[in-house]
């Protein structure tokens, strides 16, 4: 087989993610991925440097595509109800290659603890609905965005890791009481 000129940097990510799907974190080397994505390993260095590195690259697309397709649900300069609305949708969407893919990215989250950090720091831009960055959202609102997006996102894990099996018309109905709750103003207190 002829060697590409270039190394298309994405049909290698997805040739990693596959390679965690097919046969768990453990297996993610740099020989590993070389071989599924038709390369060889110094171009796969040459292209990522080590396998810190590729699992960086993992983690920022995994984050990337998350966030383009909350982007597109949200729209531009989404208030954040309308984040947390977005945030919610996406969470909803999961298919078998994304419960797939979250688990391999928890595993190999725990094999390399330093890529943690990024993770936080994009859970706390998500969680962060500070009503004081945000004058159109009240503290009672604030608070009861961030429980939904905690309750979205609890579901999410516990489908992703396959703790909970349920139908998808069930699955629909949990994350459109998520939707209506959203939807529904605070209750005064």
């Amino acid at each position: 087989m002829a060697r590409p000129k270039t190394i298309d940097r994405e049909k290698v990510l997805e040739c990693a993610e596959q390679v965690v799907q097919r046969a768990g974190a453990s297996a993610l080397t740099l020989d590993a991925v070389a071989r599924q994505a038709g390369i060889t390993k110094g171009g796969l260095q040459y292209c990522f440097g080590n396998k810190d590195d590729l699992i960086a690259a993992l983690v920022e697309r995994w984050i990337a595509a998350f966030d383009m397709q909350a982007a597109l649900h949200g729209g531009p300069d989404a208030s954040p109800l309308a984040r947390a609305r977005a945030y919610v949708r996406v969470c909803s969407q999961i298919d078998d290659a994304t419960r797939a893919r979250m688990a391999g990215m928890l595993v190999t989250l725990l094999q390399s603890p330093r890529h943690l950090q990024r993770i936080r720091q994009w859970y706390a831009g998500w969680f962060g609905l500070d009503p004081a960055t945000s004058p159109d959202t009240d503290p009672a609102q604030a608070g009861r965005i961030r429980t939904l997006l905690f309750a979205a996102e609890g579901a999410f894990f516990l489908r992703s890791l396959g703790f909970i099996d349920m139908a998808q018309a069930q699955w629909d109905s949990v994350f459109a009481d998520i939707q209506n709750m959203l939807s529904t103003p605070a209750p005064a207190m």
